[in-house]
């Protein structure tokens, strides 16, 4: 029997599972592909599974019931996400993958216990649009260089208005960890994807917080969503369990 993963819970969230060896279902919990949703008792840790056969094809839909999976878990339970198509082969992938990641995972478990990721976009108007010169045809000599210095010195301004604005969302949201992308949106805007690591217990006032933020920072346009499971903040095994050791 292969088995889908959604994550991995902490076993003593799931009182049900004191006298069970083997996987018992999730009332209530229906997963990718409407499948039935299972606890599977490994080690010290519930995985959170359905079946799965090489026939069934996952979609957009199913990556939504993932992720939904995944939430309802962490109302119960500290977990530690699998990523999105994460298949064991049988019962003895799943037990070994768990042994093999044990000391990993009970790590994660206890640094990530009570915490929660909310996630914030930031979106502001560029330091400078793109020079024309840069833009047109190909050329030599010195007018290349021109396009050179001209280039580097409009990104030194993204970067250092990006670095602005980052220190200052720090600043108010004073996160116990944070994970920052910065890009260029097709729209020409920039856009801060951050994600903090907070207290559960904190998540209203991480919430009053933003309603501060989005009235101080006028020129920038701030969205906020979660709580999440900490999806970032996994150490050693990057979005989930899954990319330590390779299922897809």
């Amino acid at each position: 029997m292969a088995w889908y993963a959604y994550c991995i819970a902490e076993k003593q969230a799931f009182p049900v599972l004191a006298h069970h060896r083997k996987p018992i279902p999730l009332d209530a919990q229906i997963g990718v592909l409407g499948n039935q949703i299972f606890l599977y008792p490994a080690s010290d840790f519930a995985v959170v599974v359905s079946e799965h056969s090489p026939e069934d094809k996952l979609d957009q839909k199913s990556a939504v019931d993932h992720a939904r999976v995944i939430a309802s878990c962490f109302e119960h339970s500290t977990v530690l996400p699998f990523r999105f198509g994460t298949v064991f082969s049988d019962d003895d992938a799943l037990r070994r993958s768990v042994r093999s990641n044990q000391r990993q995972f009970n790590a994660n478990v206890d640094r990530l216990r009570g915490k929660a990721e909310m996630h914030l976009k930031v979106v502001f108007e560029d330091s400078g649009p793109d020079s024309p010169k840069y833009l047109s045809s190909p050329c030599v000599g010195k007018e290349y260089l021109s396009r050179l210095r001209e280039t580097a010195t409009v990104q030194r301004e993204r970067q250092t208005k990006a670095k602005a604005v980052f220190v200052q969302v720090h600043r108010m949201f004073s996160p116990l960890e944070e994970d920052i992308t910065c890009r260029r949106t097709d729209s020409g805007k920039m856009l801060l994807d951050i994600a903090h690591l907070i207290e559960h217990g904190s998540i209203v006032r991480y919430q009053n917080k933003y309603s501060s933020a989005s009235q101080t920072m006028r020129d920038c346009q701030i969205m906020l969503s979660g709580p999440w499971p900490p999806y970032h903040f996994i150490h050693g095994t990057h979005r989930g369990p899954a990319q330590a050791h390779g299922y897809a």
